[in-house]
């Protein structure tokens, strides 16, 4: 391709809606530009790269066995009914009507449509397992689409759908997902590593999320120092902790009523009672499709939303209004406790029975109790892991490692999603014994923008962009110094013709610029080998330079050909 013909409108300053290096690069170097807010149309060096990675994605899910499918983006409400979603999906899933005001919505995830596509074409056993793939633009009204591609309101997906007669079955192909994922990435030039993870709006009973490493990553990755345990931090446990003898009844003294005027928050709290945060007992009220819940934490740490649905077994769940708080504690927001709160389920922390001396709200306005023992004044029905796991926290897998933190971005996540959708939808198999069954299900995601863009987070410089060379849209750039040098651009055009015919994917900057110019463009765009063609041609040489380690050689140009060949594979 002639840079002259090429579509790549680069600048020389970060945009600035731009937050982070990726997202400034994308649109630095021309590979995307922005529709609207989440919405972007890919260039044709963007597009070159996505296609690239979907190349390699498509190759790796084939030769896993899956199959590929095309499914439709406008999905109708029913099928989103007959699970649930369609009520408590909330506002991310775009809704619309059609002429006759009939409800569809666009589709963010597929387990519907899949699921429906195979309980009407599949009955027995004998023609189970399958693996239904497809490659597709998904929708999600982000509240704050931001980052790009890494959370945008239309992106690219690929969408994996499993189906089984067993458990055991669903295992075996989920290790095929997993090794199927390691190899997509591998190949693709990416280090990552893979965590547990929260199965969120998905659902199902396990699941795992394949991070790429950066140090500008949006999410934290807990791990530990001693075993292989690696989790996402919203699933990322905590060790239980053991309740002592100093947790009798009686042990933290009496009980005591205190005036706190106007102090809500926990600062507030502890710097008028002169005491420390982990001396605090938070209840925080919850809303669910069971009724309300009172959920207990250290002062110093925060709730985790995900582990509290999934100790209390529902799917909605959000903070209680001022005024569900004030009807089932009888005081205001900021006053809640768990002594004498009646009327509601208590859960609590595995640290809580620990808080001696504890401090809590009064369920009266300007009033908290000191002196609150766990077992004497107050119980919870059910205690666990609630908190977000913090660095040091020892590990919940081998119970002798400190947790560590780092950072890195989703590009992918494996689920076992049991029969979460269809016992509710009915997508059932007659087994050997003419008997119905509800199929048991896999779910598996990349997102391919994410992806690409993950590997610009990962490998990058002042200069711009360092593509892994399976994904660089091209593999190498000629560049010749002087347009004006008749012997520069001969030799110019004679390399690029030669690594065209070797199959090698190449970029000749064609353009009448200074070689300033020219170089600063393709180490912006990210190219690996770079054909410099200047003042070394004299003696018959051109200069060779990698992307990636900044190495430069001298090649005779009768051997440029075959060493940038090298190079690039």
């Amino acid at each position: 391709m002639r840079m002259s013909q090429l579509v790549v409108p680069t600048l020389r300053e970060d945009p600035s809606e731009a937050e982070i290096v990726s997202h400034k690069l994308l649109l630095r170097a021309g590979f995307i530009r922005k529709v609207a807010a989440g919405v972007y149309t890919y260039l044709p060096l963007g597009f070159r790269v996505l296609n690239k990675v979907i190349n390699v994605v498509r190759e790796e899910m084939d030769r896993s066995g899956a199959q590929e499918v095309f499914m439709p983006v406008l999905l109708p409400a029913e099928l989103w009914q007959e699970t649930g979603r369609w009520d408590i999906y909330g506002k991310e899933l775009f809704r619309i009507q059609d002429r006759h005001e009939r409800d569809f919505c666009l589709g963010p995830t597929h387990e519907e449509v899949i699921t429906d596509l195979v309980r009407t074409s599949i009955r027995t056993y004998r023609n189970l397992p399958v693996n239904l793939y497809q490659i597709q633009t998904k929708f999600r009204d982000e509240i704050r689409p931001r980052f790009g591609l890494m959370r945008g309101r239309e992106f690219m997906m690929k969408d994996a759908y499993s189906f089984h007669t067993s458990k055991k079955d669903l295992d075996r192909e989920y290790k095929n997902m997993y090794e199927t994922y390691c190899s997509i990435f591998e190949r693709l030039g990416l280090e990552y590593r893979v965590v547990e993870a929260d199965s969120g709006l998905i659902g199902g009973g396990y699941s795992q999320e394949f991070m790429v490493l950066a140090e500008t990553g949006e999410e934290e990755i807990f791990y530990c120092d001693k075993c292989n345990y690696a989790a996402s931090r919203e699933s990322a446990g905590v060790a239980e902790y053991k309740v002592g003898s100093s947790q009798e009844p009686g042990a933290s003294g009496n009980i005591k009523e205190v005036n706190t005027p106007g102090a809500k928050t926990i600062e507030e709290v502890t710097a008028f009672l002169k005491a420390k945060p982990e001396q605090m007992i938070k209840t925080l009220i919850y809303e669910t499709e069971s009724g309300p819940v009172a959920a207990l934490v250290r002062g110093d740490h925060e709730l985790n939303e995900a582990k509290l649905k999934k100790m209390l077994g529902v799917e909605d769940l959000k903070l209680a209004s001022d005024k569900v708080i004030e009807k089932v504690t009888g005081a205001p927001v900021g006053f809640a406790g768990p002594v004498k709160l009646r009327g509601l389920k208590i859960v609590a922390d595995n640290v809580i029975p620990l808080i001696e001396q504890g401090i809590t709200g009064a369920n009266k306005k300007d009033y908290h109790l000191t002196n609150v023992a766990y077992g004497r004044d107050y119980k919870a029905e059910a205690l666990g892991d609630l908190r977000f796991a913090l660095r040091s926290d020892t590990c919940p897998k081998c119970k002798e490692g400190k947790l560590q933190v780092v950072r890195g971005i989703e590009v992918g996540h494996i689920f076992k999603l049991g029969t979460k959708y269809s016992e509710k939808m009915k997508c059932v198999f007659l087994d050997e014994k003419n008997q119905e069954k509800p199929m048991i299900m896999g779910c598996y995601g990349i997102g391919v923008g994410r992806t690409a863009q993950a590997a610009i987070e990962q490998s990058h410089d002042k200069d711009g962009i360092i593509w892994p060379k399976p994904i660089a849209p091209f593999s190498a750039a000629v560049v010749p110094a002087n347009n004006a040098i008749k012997e520069q651009m001969e030799t110019a055009e004679q390399i690029y013709s030669g690594l065209l015919k070797a199959g090698i994917e190449t970029l000749i900057d064609d353009r009448d610029a200074r070689i300033g110019v020219k170089l600063k463009d393709i180490d912006l765009i990210g190219v690996p080998v770079k054909v410099i063609i200047g003042k070394a041609l004299k003696d018959g040489q051109i200069e060779l330079k990698l992307r990636t380690t900044g190495e430069v050689k001298l090649v005779p140009v009768a051997q440029a050909v075959e060493e940038v060949t090298k190079l690039c594979q």
